[in-house]
């Protein structure tokens, strides 16, 4: 009787979410592959094992038994390979790697390279995978880790069988354009800087649904006009007078053109992890691969605002939280280096500045709100 791991983690995700919608969702499948998990299993073990209980689904008995020893025969295989690798007493091998952008951009490369200079044997595969679905792409066993975001105001959810080693912690700070940020030291207080135009991922995304809750938190609601996910597009929009977006240290690694930071008064924070399976943790590899992570989002390697990263070469990165003015950046309208275009609301639009001390046209820094915004 064979009993493929992919299979078994699907009925182990089945009775923690019985349905099978949710259960896909878990596991970033589809229903229809849930179905086809479930049925293969019942074919190989001769039994039935689910059965339908209105919108929801029961583990027969047989289901119950198979679900106990599906979680044990996964646990001693990830245990089998762990020791394997305590054996040969070296770090080696292949792990795959599950990414997002800015990580991807920022934090892999300095890991990678100190990897291949202390474990040349360890091999990393990158798979880029959505920053909401990392925890589940290392439920399913798609990777063996994966690099995601955890906020206090909108937590990942926690199963024994994956951990979330956290590698650091990000204060944020508003990223305005240039030219428009206030001239007084004071941070800037959410429930005034709620008002503006903001460019925010959508409310059911982590990062978009942790943003709203900290400005209710705060008193406000912010008043989004534009729902856009990718972080140097949301940014490089605020270079171009389109809005406010929220802002960390690496973020501003990936662009700082045409934007200024201006700290916030209330803490807003988001942890930088790594979701790893419980039993994988003890593999020599995977934490290798973590302590290389971790170093590399450390003060002084370049994942912190204010360090430079000597093994890129590049300059030190503004802190935002430290600052008590705006990041010094181009002009207002100035994008990317492209001649300077005075847009509706800029620095010399003669706008009187907003209470907050944001020099903004009536509608906000971004001008007057889109058709249908």
């Amino acid at each position: 009787m064979e009993l493929p791991g992919v299979q078994l983690r699907t009925l182990l995700e089945l009775t923690r979410s019985r349905t099978m919608t949710a259960a896909a969702a878990a596991l970033g499948y589809t229903p229809g592959a849930v179905s086809l998990h479930i049925a293969a299993l019942e074919r190989a073990t001769g039994t039935e094992l689910v059965r339908r209980a209105g919108r929801r689904v029961e583990l027969t008995d047989a289901g119950r038994t198979l679900a106990v020893h599906a979680e044990r025969i996964l646990g001693a295989q990830a245990e089998a390979v762990a020791a394997l690798e305590r054996a040969r007493g070296e770090v080696a091998g292949r792990l795959r790697l599950g990414v997002f952008g800015t990580a991807a951009a920022l934090l892999l490369p300095p890991a990678l390279r100190r990897l291949a200079a202390r474990h040349p044997q360890l091999r990393v595969v990158g798979r880029e995978v959505d920053v909401d679905q990392a925890y589940a792409e290392v439920l399913a066993g798609r990777v063996d880790l994966a690099l995601g975001l955890d906020y206090p105001d909108a937590p990942l959810a926690r199963d024994g069988a994956v951990e979330l080693v956290r590698l650091r912690t990000e204060r944020f700070s508003l990223a305005v354009p240039a030219g428009r940020a206030p001239r007084e030291a004071a941070p800037l207080a959410l429930a005034g800087a709620a008002a503006y135009d903001w460019i925010l991922p959508p409310a059911g995304s982590y990062y978009g649904r942790a943003i709203r809750t900290a400005c209710r938190r705060a008193g406000g609601e912010p008043r989004v006009v534009h729902e856009v996910t990718d972080t140097a597009t949301s940014l490089a929009m605020v270079g171009a007078g389109l809005g406010v977006a929220p802002l960390t240290g690496l973020m501003l690694r990936l662009r700082s053109a045409g934007i200024a930071a201006v700290p916030l008064r209330e803490t807003v924070e988001r942890h930088i992890v790594v979701a790893v399976g419980a039993a994988a943790r003890s593999r020599p590899s995977v934490a290798a691969l973590i302590a290389a992570l971790r170093a590399g989002a450390e003060p002084g390697d370049g994942g912190e605002p204010g360090a430079t990263w000597p093994e890129d070469g590049g300059e030190p990165a503004p802190d935002p939280d430290a600052m008590p003015e705006a990041v010094p950046g181009p002009r207002a309208g100035a994008v990317s280096g492209r001649p300077e275009r005075h847009t509706q609301g800029s620095a010399r639009s003669g706008r009187a500045a907003s209470p907050t001390g944001v020099t903004a046209p009536p509608h906000g820094p971004a001008g007057p709100r889109a058709a249908g915004g």
